[in-house]
């Protein structure tokens, strides 16, 4: 069924645009916005944080699990998660979106919603400054995201210094949980996805559902771990072992993991968890959320309770893509 206001393809790129702009959250650093060839902003800093990733319709999320709400959720934290990662503070995201012309405007207005509130909720003065409207066979949000470092330097993966300690601030498994949960009781006997399910599926188990299609990272212990002096941070977006694999390989060291602070095997392989891992040496008070889960050694790799880890895990999209 048609929603009211038409598909894009009766409505055409202007008239679309124009039922979508006035729902996009405005950014405090925007001097020239929506509507021009291209957006300006300011940068106090004379550097920028600049980050981008796609939300692909099959790989990335299926519609009959997520609203067009979450989608734009989704795709305004995932990238907001990467800023506060280098410890910069979101200032502005440019969102492109190509989807089939039968697609009803108010999946975009929708969308536009989603993307207003987890600016608002998750990075106040964070906006939408412009983007691009085009037409696919598949729907595709791609963002991209830009941040401040107000002055300071940026927190990089390869930091990480022998002596100190791993932390990490928000859930390892509860977007993993939300997505097993969904793939194992939110598909109908072809084993398609199924919107009725994933009602269900929600409504039962709304923690680890929402932790998947509309997460909520700990954006304001980025700038927080940076100003208490990290030595290495990252987003743990494809699973605590290889994120945490990846910051001893660009710092050259060797991260050795505490199964018991970790907690469940799932949070060392499971993917999406977009929490904040991060080193600090070993006498600075940890900020915000953040706790102890392991210790920074000399040598290389990854290690859990003193042994070599590796097991396959996480999330790759060459590999897991046709989940």
């Amino acid at each position: 069924m048609t929603a009211p206001g038409g598909t894009l393809g009766e409505l055409g790129e202007s008239a679309a645009l124009a039922r979508i702009f006035p729902r996009l959250p405005a950014s405090s650093a925007t001097l020239v916005g929506p509507g021009d060839d291209a957006a300006v902003l300011a940068a106090p800093d004379g550097r920028f944080v600049v980050t981008t990733d796609t939300m692909i319709h099959g790989p990335d999320f299926r519609l009959a699990w997520s609203s067009p709400h979450d989608l734009g959720w989704k795709a305004a934290a995932t990238n907001l998660a990467d800023v506060v990662a280098m410890g910069a503070v979101p200032t502005a995201l440019v969102v492109a979106v190509a989807a089939p012309p039968s697609t009803d405007v108010a999946l975009l207005e929708g969308l536009a919603d989603g993307l207003r509130d987890a600016c608002e909720a998750l990075a106040p003065g964070c906006g939408v400054v412009g983007g691009d409207l085009s037409s696919s066979a598949t729907l595709t949000i791609a963002v991209t995201a830009f941040g401040d470092l107000q002055g300071r330097a940026p927190v990089l993966r390869s930091g990480a210094r022998a002596g100190d300690v791993v932390a990490v601030s928000g859930a390892l498994d509860l977007a993993a949980a939300g997505l097993e949960l969904l793939f194992t009781q939110a598909v109908d006997a072809a084993g398609a996805p199924s919107a009725e399910l994933a009602s269900v599926v929600r409504a039962a188990h709304p923690v680890e559902v929402d932790a998947q299609l509309a997460p909520t990272p700990p954006l304001a212990d980025g700038v927080a771990a940076a100003l208490a002096g990290a030595t290495a941070m990252l987003d743990v977006s494809d699973g605590l072992a290889i994120d945490a694999r990846r910051i001893a390989t660009a710092s050259g060291i060797r991260i050795d993991l505490d199964s018991a602070a970790v907690g469940s095997p799932l949070a060392l392989t499971g993917g999406e968890a977009h929490a904040l891992l991060a080193t600090f040496p070993a006498d600075v008070a940890l900020p915000g959320g953040f706790r102890v889960i392991g210790r920074v050694e000399a040598g290389e790799g990854l290690s859990v309770d003193g042994r070599d880890f590796a097991e396959r895990g996480g999330w790759d999209p060459y590999r897991d893509g046709d989940r």
